[in-house]
Parts: C-alpha cells; sequence; structure tokens
C-alpha cells in the first residue's frame, strides 16, 4: 500500500496496490458517512452510435450482483436509514450512499457489488431499457430540462458534450449486453475508479472497510484509458425548435475556463451576480422591473479542458423577444461596464456564503474530496476557498466579463410555439 499523504491538513489520501485511489476527510461533530466511488467513464467517452451506454450500465447494476437480488441491493441502506444512489454525468459515473458511521463496512459492501459484480442479464435488459425510454421521454415532455439538451447539442455540434447523457430511444434500443459488459470489463476496474468519503470517518477506518468487503482484492485490470475527444469549439447562433406549448424556454450559453483555471472563481462571481438569485441583475431586471418571466438565472459548469456559463428564462411566446433583448443587453452592460465595486464586494460575500453553507454537508465535502482527483485539482480548506474568493479583483472581474459574456459569444436556443430572439 502507498503511503497516504495529509492534505491541507484535512484530507488523507492512499493508493492502493491495485490501484485504487481511497481519499477521505473526517468531519467531527456528525454522526453519518457520505461513501462513493466514481468510475472514470461516461458520456464524454461515448461514440455517437453508443450514445448512453454509460448510463444505461449505471441503471443495470441495480438488477441485481452476484450476491444480491435488485430487491436486497434496494433494501440493503434504506432499512438502515440510509440512502443509495447513481448518477452519470460528462467525464465520470457515480455510486453513493449516506449511512450512519456505523454503517461504513455495509456501504462499502454494497457499492463494491454493484461496481465489481453485476449479472447484467439480458432478461433484466428487456426491462431496463424500458425504464431508460420513460426517462428519455419524460425529458422530452420537460421542455425546461429538454431546452438544455437542446442547446448541448447545439453549441458542441458533432462533439460528445453535445450528446445526450441518457441517449436517444435509437441508440438505447439498440443497446445489448455485449456493449454494457464491453464497458464494464474496460472501466469498472480499480485503476480507473476514485473512492471519497467524509463524514466521521477515519481514514484507517475506512481502508479496513474496504479491506473487509473486498475491494482490496479486486485485480488491477489492465490499464486502458477511456478514449478522451479533442477540446470542443463551442458554436455561437441562434436556433428556435417548434413546439406547442404555454411557454418559450430560452438558454443563452458560451465557453468559459476549465475546472481547473483560476478564473473559475471570477466568472461564478460575475455570473452570480447577474443572474444567482433574487437580487441579482437579471432577476430584477426581468422579472421585477418588466414581469417578463417566473424563472430567469444563469448557470455554470466546468469540465477539464473547457467550461459553460450561460442564462436560462421561460416566459410567455408574445414576451421571447421582450425577454431575449433584456437578457441580451444585460450581457452586453457586463462586458462594457462590468461590475460596480459594490456588487463586487455584494456577490463575493454571497459566495463565500453559499461555499460556507455547502461545505455543513458531507456529502458535498466527498464530492470535494473526489475532485481532488477527479480533475487533478487541489484541495482547498474552506478558508482558502473564502481567501480566494477576497482575492479576485477588479481588474479580473472586469477581464472575465469582456471575454466570456460578449453577446454575440453566446449560442441562444428557444423552445416554444413561436421564435424568441
Amino acid at each position: 500500500m502507498s503511503a497516504d499523504s495529509a492534505v491541507a491538513g484535512e484530507l488523507r489520501r492512499t493508493v492502493l496496490p491495485n490501484g485504487l485511489t481511497v481519499l477521505s476527510e473526517r468531519i467531527p461533530g456528525v454522526r453519518s458517512v457520505a461513501f462513493g466511488s466514481w468510475v472514470r467513464a461516461a458520456s464524454v467517452h461515448e461514440p455517437r452510435e453508443r450514445m448512453g451506454v454509460s448510463h444505461l450500465l449505471e441503471h443495470m447494476v441495480f438488477k441485481g450482483t452476484e450476491r444480491r437480488s435488485a430487491k436486497e441491493i434496494a433494501v440493503s441502506l434504506e432499512s438502515l436509514g440510509g440512502s443509495l444512489d447513481a448518477y452519470t454525468a460528462r467525464e465520470h459515473t457515480s455510486f453513493q450512499a449516506r449511512v450512519l458511521d456505523e454503517h461504513l463496512r455495509q456501504a462499502a459492501d454494497v457499492i463494491g457489488d454493484l461496481v465489481f459484480r453485476p449479472l447484467l442479464r439480458a432478461e433484466d435488459l428487456k426491462l431496463e431499457r424500458k425504464v431508460v425510454l420513460e426517462e428519455i421521454s419524460m425529458v422530452n415532455d420537460t421542455p425546461d430540462d429538454l431546452v438544455f439538451e437542446l442547446h448541448n447539442e447545439s453549441m458542441w455540434e458533432g462533439h460528445p458534450y453535445g450528446y445526450s447523457i441518457l441517449g436517444t430511444r435509437d441508440t438505447v434500443s439498440s443497446l445489448g449486453v455485449r456493449d454494457l459488459r464491453e464497458l464494464h470489463d474496460r472501466a469498472y476496474h480499480p485503476q480507473q475508479l476514485v473512492v471519497a468519503a467524509a463524514g466521521n470517518v477515519e481514514h484507517d477506518r475506512l481502508l479496513d472497510a474496504l479491506d473487509q468487503t473486498g475491494w482490496m482484492a479486486v485485480p488491477r485490470g489492465e490499464d486502458v484509458q477511456a478514449t478522451w475527444p479533442a477540446s470542443p469549439i463551442a458554436k455561437p447562433g441562434y436556433r428556435h425548435i417548434d413546439r406547442d406549448s404555454a411557454q418559450t424556454h430560452i438558454v443563452f450559453g458560451a465557453p468559459t475556463v476549465p475546472h481547473r483555471d483560476p478564473r473559475r472563481y471570477a466568472v461564478v462571481l460575475v455570473s452570480t451576480v447577474l443572474g444567482g438569485g433574487m437580487s441579482s441583475r437579471l432577476f430584477q431586471r426581468v422579472r421585477e422591473d418588466l414581469g417578463l418571466a417566473y424563472a430567469v438565472y444563469t448557470y455554470q459548469s466546468f469540465h477539464p479542458d473547457i467550461g459553460v456559463q450561460g442564462v436560462y428564462v421561460g416566459t410567455a411566446p408574445e414576451t421571447a423577444a421582450d425577454a431575449s433583448a433584456a437578457i441580451h443587453e444585460e450581457l452586453e452592460r457586463v462586458v462594457q461596464d462590468g461590475l460596480s465595486q459594490e456588487e463586487i464586494a455584494a456577490g463575493k460575500s454571497q459566495l463565500k456564503g453559499q461555499i460556507t453553507l455547502s461545505l455543513e454537508s458531507v456529502t458535498t465535502r466527498m464530492y470535494r474530496a473526489a475532485a481532488v482527483d477527479l480533475y487533478d485539482e487541489a484541495f482547498k480548506s474552506l478558508d482558502q476557498l473564502l481567501r480566494l474568493i477576497d482575492e479576485i479583483t477588479d481588474d479580473q472581474v472586469a477581464e472575465v466579463c469582456r471575454e466570456f459574456f460578449r453577446p454575440a459569444d453566446q449560442m441562444v436556443v428557444s423552445l416554444g410555439p413561436s421564435a424568441a430572439a
């Protein structure tokens, strides 16, 4: 076993002989533990014809393992008052649990079972494929979700970032057990995994739990890295998708910085002031002053090679052009004038409060621990994060405003009865 290291006095990290990376952060004063495993395989690694295979595999492991039926998996942690969940993102697939500290071993046992020993039976696939097709239908019937899918497709035209994580009806219908087993055999082994835990957990106790539940005995596996596509080129422009609905849903979006870029904090600050709550510019202008929308907000996401910032608004078809114009004007004002010192100070205070409150969650702390390896990013304590926010300069804010919020760089997608811009 490799020597573990303390990072910023809070995080401990160990790389086991079989290649498994294990991270933990102990949080005194709580009685729970969040435990998760991340697989470095997800939608960005998929060819177009197998779009959705990572998400389908995430579903299928819950249908039964060598040691547990689907019902036994469902009962395993719920019967202890805990929870078990999974998700597929762009870069990784995650399986996670939250349990009382005394049930850490059970959580490790169940997730290890899901990750390493799924049955992946053809008869289960016939049923679970129907479930995923229903999930796709649900998104198609939820326009404020669908518009983001359409925006990704338009902005990242031809690149896997624009693929649907769920897949399409055609691709999911064509996937078979062989596709699932091929992905599982390639990616679901220790070298491609990150395990993280946070809460009332000692690192050595976590390693003991992994040892007792068989994680350390799993063979290293072949070092076959997932194919990573070339960095995408974001496409600006406008696209309208005609649909009979009560509202027109509009998404603006433009590229920003990768996850590790230190300017990320300034991007989030500007986005927060622009549309991060009831006091934001967009909420006050579009909703309060003009009465054009119930929901208007900004969003951001950061990937290893690029990031995205944007705006969402849902509005009546007859006011869609006015709402779009108001957002365009606010973006232009940000580019031309930046933020005032008062807005920067208020944005910093808002961000610091949000970060501090979020880190009272053991699940959020688990995600932060995992990010050290998932994004090859140095661990930052709460004090370090708050200091990074305080150190954002007026010049950095102005630079970010000019570079990443220009209206001409936006891909704008609208979904509704009539064109929106």
